[in-house]
């Protein structure tokens, strides 16, 4: 790893070897930049990651297992036109994929460096498997930051973000599963200032879709500090837009009290939290799981669960719980405080 090495070396092909300078990594995207006192040496062209097609056939360079300058094909199998928003793409290896390819260069069928080979996914440890490349992309505009200032400012939103699957989806009446649904939102950040809230589905970022959850701190990081962007979101059956101006990321995008509010067909037991409980939780209101059978056991949910709203809207009391229940359809989302995680769970009820 250069970032704990005493010493770095760079080998050429033709086995001459240069002490290099490090100018600089960053841990967020995992790259590193080097400089050597050398002259007059070969280059290659850079593409661009966004050019790239599904079905693509693409080409790692690396050394596995000491065997320097090996070769070995694989297929773009992910949407890629979002990939230079994103830390990695993926691409599959059907041949072998060795491991020992990570820092070398991808590259695209008309000799153009794509990406950095990055890592690879294997059940195995071994030959086959999902490998992934930092987009070129992403690695020059690290470059540049670190070149001009000698390290890289990453922006933040300051939100927690889940996927959305149909379940969530019917639950907050969206047309399909899409965009990055916010399970809660860091006070003071921008995304605070900018008005999100817990329940929230973000659609668009700067007008670009947010397909799925992955998709918001990707671009957000690719933001700079400062920038602001402009967010489509979904609340309420509707479509809202606000402005947020990004924040700099730090280093290192509960019947009597308990009864069955659910009346069966959620399957919750809930009381409402006591005065030292919130403090402890660190939430104002909420309703305590003390049970949890039927649909909402299905679902994950389990006593000691802190339920906190139902399909975005805050619950505080067992009475409001029941009539939020009375008015939902056969899915509810529930947001669940567990710890200090907070998550939306989806769940069917019959």
């Amino acid at each position: 790893m250069v970032r704990d090495a005493k010493e770095v070396t760079v080998k050429l092909t033709d086995r001459r070897e240069f002490r290099a300078k490090v100018l600089g990594s960053d841990p967020a995207t995992d790259i590193a930049v080097l400089r050597i006192d050398a002259h007059g040496l070969p280059t290659v062209p850079l593409g661009k990651a966004s050019d790239l097609k599904v079905g693509e056939w693409v080409l790692a360079i690396g050394s596995p297992f000491g065997f320097e300058n090996s070769v070995t094909a694989g297929v773009v199998n992910q949407e890629v036109a979002r990939c230079p928003t994103r830390a990695t793409c993926r691409s599959s290896r059907p041949t072998s994929r060795r491991t020992g390819n990570s820092g070398g260069p991808l590259f695209n069928a008309r000799g153009q460096v794509v990406g950095i080979n990055s890592q690879i996914f294997s059940r195995t440890g071994g030959y086959q498997g999902l490998s992934f490349a930092i987009p070129i992309d992403v690695a020059t505009r690290v470059r540049d930051e670190i070149a001009a200032h000698g390290s890289v400012r990453h922006a933040k939103l300051g939100v927690t973000v889940q996927e959305v699957d149909q379940t969530l989806a019917d639950s907050f009446r969206l047309d399909k599963p899409r965009g990055a649904l916010v399970s809660s939102v860091e006070k003071g950040s921008a995304a605070d200032a900018a008005g999100l809230r817990s329940g929230d589905v973000i659609l668009k970022l700067d007008g670009k879709p947010i397909v799925d959850s992955g998709d918001l701190p990707a671009m957000i990081g690719q933001a700079r500090p400062g920038e602001k962007v402009a967010l489509d979101f979904w609340r309420d059956g509707a479509t809202h837009q606000t402005v947020a101006q990004l924040h700099e990321a730090g280093n290192a995008a509960t019947a009597s009290a308990a009864g069955d509010a659910g009346q069966g067909t959620l399957g919750l037991a809930v009381r409402p939290l006591q005065p030292n409980e919130r403090r402890e939780a660190g939430v104002a209101s909420g309703l305590l799981i003390e049970d949890a059978a039927g649909a909402a056991a299905m679902a994950g949910i389990h006593s000691g669960d802190v339920l906190l709203a139902v399909n975005g809207t805050p619950v505080k009391s067992v009475e409001q719980l029941r009539a939020l229940i009375a008015k939902s359809d056969k899915s509810m989302a529930l947001l669940i405080q567990r710890g200090h995680d907070r998550i939306f769970v989806p769940v069917h009820m019959g």
